[in-house]
């Protein structure tokens, strides 16, 4: 490696760059003054990045406000960081369905769209209801493909950081797809594969109910659940991607499965057999006394799954989502059996995005991926390909 020296000229440029660019991308505007006197650089060296950074199209001049003038001479030059300089994409792959969400590289979101697919649709079928959804999504925003800069995927199972699903038991042909590699055919950017449920927990701490905890556990509910995880606001994966499978610890001398648990006949519910599930949550509902009993089952097989992770990992908070999230009484056992255990038991909340946690938090990670690149001090800061 070599090294660097605090007299090194290319290095100081990249980082005058990288602190000129971060205060302007928190402001809407900003002149030069505004400029120097936040970032404590002199006026040359801003002028000097500023035009950089037009020349690559990062920044641009805005007109001054209609209606507003100085009281003498021209009025200011104001500048903004361009967000419409590319677009992001966040998607989910779900046993039910296929979503899409679009943003600016503020993470404004600019659209969403979603399609319907069967639980037991091949891989090939899914991944083209997928690329549908996206086709119209860019389609009615108005953005061309070539502006995308990053795409997040939230995916069920376990996921190697080349995107290939290592054991994917939720959805058919997902083991072994490599998930990264087919879906970058359809993108000329970085595509960035996660687990679903990690994908929920980046996307509760950035817009749910996890905003002011950084010490974080999110379940996402179903019949093989899963748990993401933030330690100090920093997703934690494991050492080999499979943080938080709670679904699997019913192997650990607990043979009874989900769909076992779910019964209500004795005999167990079709493997991942989501809507049968439904059925019998919607019958528990009108009073049927032995769905009653079959939901209880599971709230309280998912009470102690959950309540395991939380004495492993002590976190402050957690979410809930998924199944669970419409699960009347769950919230109260689980605070009743994290107050048995733990020290200081964590806050217990419901998930705030629902559905959209998914997409959501894949859009956060694609985000992510594009600030390190914009504000690296290595590199110069230019759209990332």
């Amino acid at each position: 490696m070599g090294r660097l020296t605090g007299g090194d000229p290319s290095l100081l440029r990249r980082i005058n760059s990288t602190v000129v660019l971060h205060a302007m991308r928190a402001a809407d505007f900003a002149t030069l003054t505004e400029i120097t006197r936040v970032t404590g650089l002199s006026r040359p060296t801003v002028e000097g990045v500023v035009e950089g950074l037009i020349d690559a199209g990062l920044v641009v001049e805005s007109a001054a406000e209609e209606g507003t003038t100085r009281r003498q001479g021209r009025p200011a030059r104001r500048f903004r960081f361009r967000a419409e300089a590319g677009h992001l994409l966040g998607l989910e792959i779900g046993a039910h369905r296929v979503a899409a969400v679009l943003s600016d590289l503020d993470g404004r979101v600019l659209g969403a769209q979603s399609r319907e697919v069967t639980e037991a649709a091949a891989a090939d079928e899914r991944l083209e209801r997928l690329r549908n959804a996206v086709a119209e999504l860019l389609r009615r925003a108005g953005v061309a493909r070539s502006s995308l800069w990053a795409v997040g995927v939230g995916t069920p199972g376990i996921v190697e950081t080349d995107g290939t699903v290592r054991l994917g038991t939720a959805l058919p042909q997902w083991t072994g797809l490599r998930l990264g590699e087919r879906l970058s055919r359809s993108f000329k950017c970085p595509v960035l594969v996660e687990n679903d449920a990690n994908a929920a927990a980046v996307a509760e701490h950035w817009k749910g109910v996890a905003t002011d905890s950084d010490d974080v556990v999110f379940v996402l509910a179903g019949l093989s659940p899963g748990a993401g995880a933030l330690i100090g606001g920093r997703l934690h994966r494991g050492f080999s991607g499979a943080a938080g499978e709670i679904g699997a610890l019913h192997l650990l001398g607990r043979e009874v499965t989900p769909e076992t648990l779910l019964s209500t006949t004795g005999r167990p519910l079709p493997p991942l057999d989501e809507q049968a599930v439904a059925e019998v949550f919607a019958l528990a509902r009108k009073g049927d006394e032995q769905a009653q009993a079959a939901v209880e089952r599971f709230s309280q097989r998912l009470v102690h799954d959950v309540a395991a992770l939380a004495l492993a990992l002590d976190p402050e908070l957690v979410v809930i989502g998924g199944w669970a999230a419409g699960l009347d009484g769950v919230l109260e056992p689980l605070r009743q059996e994290l107050a048995r255990f733990c020290l200081r038991p964590p806050r217990v909340a419901l998930s705030l995005l629902g559905e959209a946690a998914v997409p959501m938090g894949a859009l956060r990670l694609a985000l992510d991926h594009v600030e390190e690149q914009l504000f690296a001090v290595e590199g110069t800061a230019t759209a990332p390909r």
